[in-house]
């Protein structure tokens, strides 16, 4: 879908932008998707619904917006092509009422699911300006040295701590997620773990974007090596092997992109900075011993319980039961998903067909679910090519770290499912589109050039 976003025209550097109305109502869902789980298990978990609602409102009114103003209408050929994928989900959701298979408020939590963050993230991508993308990345480099703190306090605090409360394992130090007797899996502002290490992820090639962006004043290179620390901290104390191996590997991509990518009469700076990060994950490694203890602990407990590239195949292709029950029609689009669930039987703390994306979504479409997968599959070929292409050009690894991270999130998040993945899924592929509208964004602007 990516491949068909067309450039923005270039704009006078004189004439100064503000946030737009779509860069506002971005930024709010992206607050909202951070920051709704921590009102929701310090404050109260009554909470749920209306931030959920509100949510959705303002995604919904962003695509409104998008379409009011004409923008949607200049990018068709992927508005278009949308527009068919979701007449074809509606179609077949009203075939799997008519056949017994749902009902309509679980049909209508499938729409939800299944379309509505992906119309959110073309409509940001096709409307946004240069400030409001600037703005939703240095939003996202803030959010991590915030998190970043509190990731720590949660792992040095004991399971039983009022930081480390879990809505479904509420004020019982059992029901709390640890990873080894005695040290939590932080979930920073999340409700659960699964929502911390998918915020990592999310955040990961807009850390080492900042890192390889043009920095014109100190500040610029003080604030970008905060935000790579407070990556580096948050994942060493994670506790998640997801979080783990996604910032390990996405750190490798870095480091092998900016010397790969760079001009060659920068290759020496480009080296020199590799070093650089090398040595601050060297630091805060010593800094961080007994973190890394606990976590390597974990990685030998998980070996001897599942086989990890058994694992792997899990999360990328599915369950074995799913091939074996799937059925042509599905179970009912959205019927797998955490909010279906905890509207049938009051509990949302499980998927009801299928722990992968994959298998959930085969569950529930059938047919469509193929297409579906299908789709997700030609979506990230084409948006790695166009990427690699792009930091071929612009000599920075940024637009392939994005759409590596984005085939990550399509083909492994559970975003059919589970409510902050669906709306951290709909923020990536924003950032992903918005790459090829505006492929060479100062994220640190000069004097000159004040957007």
């Amino acid at each position: 879908m990516s491949a068909v976003l067309s450039s923005a025209p270039p704009r006078a550097a004189s004439k100064p932008q503000s946030l737009s109305r779509a860069g506002q109502l971005f930024l709010a869902v992206f607050f909202i998707v951070v920051y709704e789980g921590a009102v929701r298990k310090w404050v109260t978990s009554a909470s749920s619904l209306p931030l959920i609602g509100l949510r959705d409102f303002c995604a919904a009114w962003l695509i409104f917006y998008a379409w009011k103003r004409g923008y949607l209408r200049q990018q068709m050929k992927i508005t278009s092509a949308l527009f068919a994928w979701s007449l074809l989900v509606f179609g077949w959701g009203l075939l799997q009422l008519a056949a017994g298979q749902s009902s309509p408020l679980i049909f209508i939590i499938g729409l939800r699911f299944w379309l509505l963050y992906t119309w959110f993230a073309v409509a940001a991508a096709a409307s946004m300006n240069e400030t409001d993308y600037r703005a939703a990345l240095l939003m996202a480099g803030w959010m991590m040295v915030l998190m970043a703190p509190l990731a720590v306090l949660q792992h040095y605090s004991p399971p039983g701590a009022w930081i480390n409360v879990q809505l479904e394992g509420g004020d019982d130090e059992e029901g709390i997620f640890t990873v080894v007797v005695g040290v939590v899996r932080t979930t920073g502002t999340f409700s659960f773990t699964s929502g911390y290490a998918t915020f990592m992820g999310l955040v990961a090639p807009i850390v080492f974007g900042l890192l390889s962006a043009r920095k014109p004043r100190s500040k610029h290179y003080l604030f970008a090596t905060a935000v790579f620390i407070a990556f580096l901290v948050g994942a060493l104390v994670s506790g998640s092997r997801t979080a783990v191996i996604s910032s390990g590997m996405m750190f490798m991509a870095y480091l092998i992109g900016r010397l790969v990518f760079s001009r060659m009469p920068q290759k020496p700076a480009a080296a020199v900075g590799v070093v650089i990060a090398l040595l601050l994950v060297g630091i805060f490694a010593i800094f961080f011993r007994d973190a890394i203890d606990v976590t390597q602990t974990r990685f030998e407990q998980a070996s001897e319980a599942e086989d990890f590239w058994g694992r792997v195949q899990t999360i990328l292709v599915g369950e074995s039961h799913v091939f074996e029950t799937v059925n042509w029609l599905g179970g009912g689009v959205g019927y797998g998903s955490n909010l279906a669930n905890f509207v049938r039987t009051g509990s949302s703390g499980y998927f009801a067909l299928a722990e992968s994306e994959g298998g959930r979504i085969l569950l529930e479409g059938g047919l469509l679910g193929m297409t579906y997968v299908g789709l997700k599959l030609l979506v990230i070929v084409i948006g790695l090519f166009k990427s690699f292409r792009l930091s071929m050009k612009t000599h920075s690894p940024y637009p392939v770290l994005v759409w590596l991270t984005a085939a990550l999130a399509i083909l492994s998040w559970p975003s059919s499912g589970q409510l902050t993945a669906n709306g951290l899924l709909g923020i990536i592929l924003a950032f992903a589109l918005l790459l090829f509208r505006f492929p060479r964004l100062e994220i640190f602007p000069g004097r000159a050039s004040k957007t």
